[in-house]
């Protein structure tokens, strides 16, 4: 990724750890995902070995969303809801953090 986007966005964990994450490639699609350690997760994304396959036709080139989750099943499902959301949503969701 071009930018460390832990420096822009921090990682804010919920009680438990979880966090809920949109990634921006750099052919512009959204990638939403969740992880205990957003920093660890993003290096991996951005290595590639234990990225998502997502990534492999356009690498990830920023973090543009982060939100905590109380429990792995609320991130789960919240992870869920964010997918379903069309691409005008997801921007709209992401612009009024």
């Amino acid at each position: 990724m071009s930018s460390s986007p832990t420096e822009q966005n921090p990682p804010t964990p919920g009680p438990e750890g979880w966090t809920v994450y949109i990634l921006e490639s750099e052919a512009g699609t959204l990638y939403t995902g969740i992880t205990r350690d957003l920093e660890r997760r993003l290096k991996e994304h951005a290595g590639g070995k234990k990225g998502a396959r997502f990534f492999n036709t356009s690498p990830p080139a920023r973090l543009v969303y982060q939100e905590s989750a109380a429990s792995h099943s609320a991130a789960l499902r919240r992870e869920a809801a964010i997918k379903r959301l069309t691409r005008r949503r997801k921007l709209e969701l992401i612009h009024n953090r």
